[in-house]
């Protein structure tokens, strides 16, 4: 199996840092810090999941080396290359990686360079001894450092209206305000319906005023978005808008 250089990632990584500075999307390439990500998501549990194969591309961040490497892992400090090429030419096994897991995403604590090394020889998984945090907020795969202050939004929406496991996977809003705004309708409905206990509330308002109100604007084939929080939002929108719901 072919790998890449030191040299030739360090080129990459160096041009698409300018690239995406020129464009205002350099977060999109900024590799994830545990501590920034936990305190966006929201920390609720640990525990240790042993050893195991994890896919190398969801390894897309750390716990400490923030300036090391970029979300890809591929180097960006030129004084990595001696202990970078070192490894890489070594004939024997490495040992396994120390990653946390948030969600689908894993941050490295031990062996950055095992794992930059495992992405240049296009390795599909690595070994390693895994971390888990659980987050009141979900870790997606597509999670990059620009989305944290989205998630901060959309983790203290949880709190105020802590919705079931099931749903907040697929819970997702573009703008911090949007989320603010869906707990404020959220704990009205239920003010109106004599709910007092928030997890109830949650999941009652869930059950029976969003789906209920996405089905039926789907149903009368309006074009909404795909997933039903933002529809419920949009729908939300233009009722507060026009006082009545969309169709």
């Amino acid at each position: 199996m072919s790998q890449a250089t030191f040299g030739t990632l360090w080129r990459r990584a160096y041009l698409d840092q300018l690239r995406s500075m020129l464009t205002g999307r350099s977060g999109e390439l900024e590799i994830l810090p545990l501590e920034l990500a936990v305190a966006a998501l929201g920390r609720q549990s640990e525990s240790h999941e042993g050893r195991r194969d994890v896919p190398v591309r969801a390894i897309v961040g750390t716990v400490a080396r923030v300036g090391d490497f970029d979300r890809d892992f591929r180097p960006r400090n030129p004084a990595l290359r001696e202990r970078w090429e070192t490894l890489a030419a070594s004939h024997a096994e490495l040992p396994p990686v120390s990653l946390v897991r948030l969600g689908e995403l894993y941050f490295v604590e031990d062996g950055h360079h095992r794992v930059s090394i495992a992405r240049a020889r296009g390795q599909e998984t690595i070994s390693a001894r895994v971390h888990r945090i659980c987050t009141i907020a979900c870790a997606s795969h597509c999670l990059t450092l620009a989305d944290l202050p989205v998630k901060t939004a959309e983790r203290m929406f949880l709190e105020r209206v802590p919705l079931p496991d099931d749903v907040r996977v697929g819970l997702w809003l573009d703008e911090p305000a949007h989320w603010a705004r869906l707990a404020d309708a959220a704990e009205a409905w239920g003010f109106r319906n004599g709910l007092a206990d928030r997890c109830t509330l949650a999941e009652t308002w869930w059950e029976q005023e969003v789906l209920p109100v996405v089905v039926r604007l789907r149903e009368r084939g309006i074009c909404l978005p795909p997933r039903d929080v933002q529809a419920y939002f949009q729908a939300l929108v233009e009722r507060d808008t026009t006082g009545c719901w969309s169709g």
